[in-house]
Parts: C-alpha cells; sequence; structure tokens
C-alpha cells in the first residue's frame, strides 16, 4: 500500500515538472503520424489486414514514448492520457491502408519516412527528458529510446531483426542528435535552436549512411 502511494507521489511530482515546449508537442504529433504511417506501410508490405495495420502503425507510433514515460515514472504515459496521439497513430494507419491500391511504395520513400520520424522521436524525447529535469546523459537515452524504441517493437512484431541490433547506422544517428540537442543547450543555444540541430544532425547522418551505405562494426565470426 505505501509503496503504491509514493510511485503516485513521484509520478504526480514528475508530471507537474514536465512542461511540454510547443516545439516539443509538434515534433512529437509529427513523429507520431510519420512513424504510424511508416509502420502501416510495412505492415501492408508483410500482407496484414485492416486490424494488423492499425496495430503495427500504433505500435511503431507510440512504443518508445511509451517505454521513455514508463522508465522516467511519468504514469499513464503521455501517449495514453488523451486521445490525439492515439487517433494520430490511427488515422495514419488507416490514410496508409485507404491508399496502398492506388500508390507504389519505393522502399527509398519508406527509409526517408523511417529517418525523419527517428529525428523527430529523438528530439522529442530529449526534450521532454530535460524539462522533466532528467541528467542529460540520460536524456540522451532516453531520447534515443524515444526514436528507436517503436521500431523495435514493429519489427520483433514482423518478426524481423531489429534495426538497432544490426549493423546500420540507426540508433547511432538517434544519439548523436540527442547528443546535439543536449550539448547546444549546455552551451547556451535556445532550445527551439538546439533541438533543430539536433534533429537535422539526427536526419543527416541516418540519410547519409544510408546512402553512402556506411555501416557499424560487425561481428568478424564466418
Amino acid at each position: 500500500m505505501v509503496p503504491g502511494v509514493i510511485a503516485m507521489a513521484v509520478s504526480e511530482q514528475v508530471l507537474q515538472t514536465w512542461t511540454v515546449h510547443p516545439l516539443v508537442r509538434v515534433a512529437d504529433l509529427a513523429g507520431t503520424f510519420v512513424f504510424g504511417f511508416q509502420g502501416a506501410l510495412l505492415a501492408l508490405t508483410a500482407h496484414l489486414d485492416l486490424f494488423g495495420v492499425l496495430v503495427l502503425a500504433f505500435a511503431t507510433a507510440l512504443g518508445g514514448g511509451v517505454i521513455r514515460d514508463v522508465l522516467m515514472g511519468a504514469l499513464p504515459p503521455s501517449a495514453l492520457r488523451g486521445w490525439s496521439y492515439p487517433c494520430i497513430a490511427f488515422a495514419a494507419g488507416a490514410i496508409a491502408f485507404l491508399a496502398q491500391p492506388y500508390m507504389h511504395v519505393p522502399g527509398q520513400l519508406l527509409q526517408a519516412l523511417d529517418a525523419g520520424g527517428l529525428a523527430l522521436f529523438a528530439v522529442a524525447g530529449t526534450e521532454k527528458a530535460l524539462d522533466a529535469r532528467v541528467h542529460p546523459m540520460s536524456a540522451v537515452l532516453l531520447g534515443t529510446i524515444t526514436a528507436v524504441g517503436g521500431g523495435t517493437i514493429r519489427d520483433l512484431m514482423l518478426t524481423h531483426v531489429p534495426g538497432i541490433l544490426r549493423v546500420d547506422v540507426y540508433a547511432t544517428a538517434a544519439m548523436f542528435g540527442a547528443t546535439v540537442l543536449v550539448l547546444g543547450r549546455k552551451f547556451g543555444m535556445p532550445p527551439t535552436l538546439s533541438a533543430l540541430a539536433g534533429g537535422l544532425a539526427c536526419l543527416a547522418l541516418r540519410m547519409v549512411s544510408l546512402w553512402l551505405h556506411w555501416q557499424l562494426p560487425g561481428s568478424m565470426t564466418p
């Protein structure tokens, strides 16, 4: 009984100190739509039905943020405290499902959408952690989790090896963008400029790594 009361008090304290900057809110909502749409497109390529498409859109769009909030003790997670986040995720999934018969989705588009969502969520997750007065190093880690968590859940549901466990520059790009944001704030840059710098750094590293086929060191075992 007592631990439950303490946990509720801590959660309320975190929520009270969590003031969301308008730019973070925009990045969070935009990332929700982009990742929801991208997750739905991958579900369609796996030939899932409408329900499966919506489930993948929801998990991809909101999974990382839910994990972040649970780790921060901000309960219930912000994605589940209102209607906006689930509705945006489901709307993105429905749009992808309805538009799919009329469009051809190239692999490059999926990669670009994934990179865009990665950058948006890396920025939003890091900013939310900083606003909750989390240590900057932990804020970088939480921003990275926000960016890659939903995609990891999506890959596991599709029985794929998660992208963060492969040698692609993926989670590294999210961590790089989060680090740029934190350093910008540390050196006195306005929050908007530091967020833009972090998002662009993440997006640029991810897209350049795809273009030049950069790989992280992998196992040397044959």
